[in-house]
């Protein structure tokens, strides 16, 4: 049975049409911009909304100024590849910025590669996953999810909605980055302060040997282990965007409390768990996404047992970021250091766009030994409860 709901799972992932049809909800491109931008994506099987967003901005502006292109899947195994894809880009004279999302492990180096022959290229980096510092000296800006500073917050929401246990699911990949890892501990620590019982559990790399779907295997299979184990009072979380469908899909069918995916958003996971589809032209309408995640989880009597941020974290640092560079590309803000309120209005203007409604962005810069780094974002919103 376990083996047909995982193979239904990947096929439905596969067939998901989420996003179809559906466009931003911006405004048209007002004016244009000198030269062209490139946004480099995760595929949709690593993360759909980093690959949608990029969508988004080659439809407001077209396919002849934005050029797309993907991360290999498995970018671990080829990171040559992804040095070629930059390399590729850089021999473009007219491309003049470039956003990517997720800056994977293996991004730098192809910076790095872009850079021989290009200093002239406005660079953003997008959930960067090598040393805050050396990618800080690499990128113009840094868009990051305050990864430490969730720590607190997410286990007081987990607390709000009945938690009495904290599942944490991660690898050794992910726990050798620093912020991923301090957010670990600060999870541990506040769970602690909270009386709150905290697990560390190991689930495979989805860019391991079994690949992605031998994660997702792991998350169907461990979930109801550790519900029955700790009871329906435990909450979840897991540092992979791939876990997330089967984690939502597992602890709505056992319990469970879920405080927010590893990227925040109404659209990460909640749709393809619970069988939403988005009729056409409401792909990114984020109020008909929530409002049809708070009526399946009412039907199931799990009513404040689930949360996210209201607006999709990853579709709006690409979003931000495109609209930032070309502001730069435009003379209207300067090339060196960050406008900080320039930049809180490229965010809240997306939000607004996407919710209808404004939302509530804190950012602050990233401090290591002492030095901060201005151009390198930590960012997290308030709670949606379903």
């Amino acid at each position: 049975m376990k083996k047909l709901l995982f193979i239904a799972l990947i096929l439905f992932v596969a067939l998901s049409t989420v996003f179809a049809g559906g466009k931003q909800g911006q405004a048209t491109a007002s004016g244009a911009f000198p030269g062209k931008i490139a946004i480099v994506s995760s595929d949709v099987s690593q993360n759909e909304e980093e690959y949608r967003a990029a969508q988004q901005v080659v439809e407001k502006y077209g396919a002849d100024k934005v050029i797309h292109r993907t991360w290999p899947t498995n970018f671990m195994a080829e990171q040559e590849q992804m040095v070629t894809i930059l390399a590729e880009l850089a021999a473009d004279r007219d491309v003049k910025a470039v956003i990517l999302n997720q800056s994977v492990p293996g991004t730098n180096p192809a910076v790095d590669k872009l850079k021989e022959t290009r200093n002239d290229v406005f660079i953003v980096y997008c959930q960067p996953q090598e040393n805050p510092v050396d990618v800080a000296r690499r990128a113009d800006l840094v868009f990051q999810n305050d990864s430490p500073g969730m720590g607190i917050p997410m286990v007081k929401q987990a607390k709000a909605q009945g938690a009495k246990v904290f599942v944490h699911y991660s690898f050794p990949r992910h726990m050798s980055q620093v912020l991923l890892a301090s957010r670990r501990d600060l999870i541990r620590d506040t769970c602690a302060a909270e009386g709150i019982q905290y697990v560390d559990a190991t689930a495979p790399d989805p860019t391991g040997d079994g690949g992605l779907p031998a994660t997702q295997q792991f998350i169907l299979e461990d979930v109801p282990r550790m519900i029955a184990r700790y009871g329906k009072d435990t909450a979840f979380f897991a540092t992979n965007c791939g876990m997330q469908i089967p984690l939502i899909k597992t602890i709505v069918d056992g319990g469970a409390i879920y405080p927010q995916p590893c990227c925040p958003s109404p659209t990460h996971g909640f749709p393809a768990a619970l069988g939403i589809e988005a009729p056409a032209g409401r792909g990114t309408d984020m109020n008909y996404f929530v409002g049809e995640t708070k009526k399946i989880l009412a039907s199931k009597g799990m009513t404040g047992r689930l949360s996210t941020w209201p607006v999709p974290a990853a579709m709006a640092w690409t979003n931000a970021g495109a609209e930032y560079a070309i502001k730069v590309l435009n003379g209207q803000v300067s090339r060196t250091g960050i406008d900080n309120k320039v930049l809180a209005d490229c965010i809240s203007e997306y939000a607004l766009a996407v919710t209808g409604t404004n939302v509530d962005v804190q950012m602050k810069p990233y401090v290591e030994a002492g030095r901060t780094y201005d151009n390198f974002k930590m960012l997290i919103m308030g709670y949606l409860t379903y």
